[in-house]
């Protein structure tokens, strides 16, 4: 975990330090606002000690600097002009604490042992969440493969997920990996189709100092690196033969040669691969081992594209909205209904990757705190079908999401005049208001 300690008297700023560093924090100081701004810049921080008067300006001015970023920060305020005035100001931004000095040393103690569960806990529903937040869905398709990742991923057997380009192949390949005993081991990856065999062998194997010409130290390869945690092999269809044959001896017997090597060595690792291709149809052609498919594939996860699940759209739009506004320092009170129907409308042969640039998109470009589309007219929206695949839908939630729509629309028509809205909707404010309440949207 990481503190910076902000304030001009450098006696403050070594007692606060060794104080943190009793709990384990890494120290970084600053003693103006100017310099506390500029780390910020390109560091986040677990925790800011802030005083309230510094040389150049209000340690005010960093607070609100950090919650407008929304960076998942705690700062105490520490200050020899503590006011009430000042305490419920900071304590309304977001400041985790407020103390006065001289401060009792037994109390700041108290405090930062306070802090640091607060910010281990938080990390670790992060940590939680984060196993599955990329993997948006809860159409039944993607929950039923939710279900299986849960019931496979314990188990060290090799994995093989197919799927158009785009659908999240490696997204799935890395929550199997957190949600194995391999979670605290390297999750490495390499897109087979990106490099030529010499150097796609060397990569995987790695090579011996004078294995060739260039190779003027020895490199471990990708699989050894990999050592006790998932190697991910995308577009695995693309591999050539002869490293094919190579790879398949490797999941035989666990060992390694690096290239121009003579000992053997023996490698933990678990393998799932990943393609774009129909692996049966490069069998018959002779381009696939058949031997080398079913070593793979003991088992098999298909990623059904979007345009099979296409209410999983507006979950994903406004998750890539809250990552990517994040990125962009953009802040978003509304999505508009148009910019979700547009989306919703369109084949996205990219798939989740095609919908996440367009989101990027419209945040770039977008000047108010709504999202909609890029700019008006510049594209022409596409009929919007129907499709009600064999497993069915939730029309209860299709009619919600509806409903929602009309609400944001009707919101983002009036500037958030919540009566004009209720007028346009045909409903009475407490109507508009009752339903806002519900969806959360106010």
């Amino acid at each position: 975990m990481k503190a910076l300690i902000v304030d001009d008297e450098k006696s403050i700023r070594d007692i606060l330090g060794m104080m943190l560093e009793e709990f384990n924090f890494e120290i970084k100081e600053a003693e103006s606002v100017e310099e506390s701004l500029k780390i910020l810049e390109n560091h986040d921080y677990d925790l800011i000690l802030l005083d309230l008067r510094l040389p150049d300006g209000s340690g005010m001015e960093i607070l609100r600097k950090v919650r407008e970023k929304r960076l998942n920060t705690e700062v105490i305020i520490i200050t020899a002009f503590a006011s009430s005035e000042t305490a419920k100001e900071a304590i309304k931004l977001g400041a985790f604490d407020y103390v006065a000095k001289p401060f009792d040393i037994s109390e700041l103690r108290l405090i930062f042992r306070n802090v640091k569960k607060k910010i281990e806990l938080e990390k670790k529903i992060e940590e939680y969440e984060d196993t599955y937040r990329n993997f948006i869905g809860r159409s039944p398709k993607i929950k039923r493969i939710k279900e299986f990742i849960k019931k496979i991923a314990p188990y060290d057997t090799n994995v093989l997920i197919t799927g158009e380009s785009g659908t999240g192949k490696e997204v799935v390949a890395r929550t199997i990996h957190k949600l194995s005993h391999r979670k605290t081991a390297p999750f490495i990856a390499i897109n087979c189709a990106s490099l030529p065999s010499e150097l796609l062998e060397s990569e995987l194997f790695g090579y011996k100092k004078g294995a060739f010409t260039g190779a003027t130290r020895n490199k471990k390869g990708l699989i050894e690196e990999a050592n006790g945690g998932t190697l991910f092999l995308d577009e695995i269809g693309d591999m050539p033969l002869p490293l094919q044959a190579k790879l398949l001896r490797f999941l035989e017997e666990k060992k390694i040669r690096p290239i121009g090597g003579i000992e053997e060595k023996e490698v933990d690792v678990r393998i799932i691969a990943a393609t774009n291709s129909n692996l049966e149809e490069k069998i018959s052609e002779g381009l696939f081992r058949e031997d080398l498919f079913y070593r793979l594939s003991t088992i098999t996860i298909n990623l059904p594209p979007l345009r099979e699940r296409r209410e999983d759209i507006p979950l994903l739009i406004e998750y890539f909205a809250k990552k990517l506004s994040k990125k962009y320092g953009k802040r978003f009170k509304f999505i508009s209904p148009d910019f979700i129907n547009y989306v919703v409308s369109l084949p996205l042969k990219g798939n989740v990757r095609e919908l996440r640039n367009l989101v990027e998109k419209a945040i770039i470009l977008s000047d108010k705190n709504i999202l909609s589309l890029p700019t008006a007219g510049e594209e022409k929206k596409p009929h919007r079908e129907i499709i009600i695949p064999d497993e069915g839908v939730n029309l209860k939630e299709i009619l919600e999401n509806l409903e929602k729509e009309y609400l944001l629309k009707a919101l983002e028509k009036t500037g958030g005049k919540k009566k004009e809205a209720a007028s346009l909707l045909g409903l009475t404010f407490r109507e508009l208001r009752y339903r806002l309440s519900k969806y959360k949207l106010s």
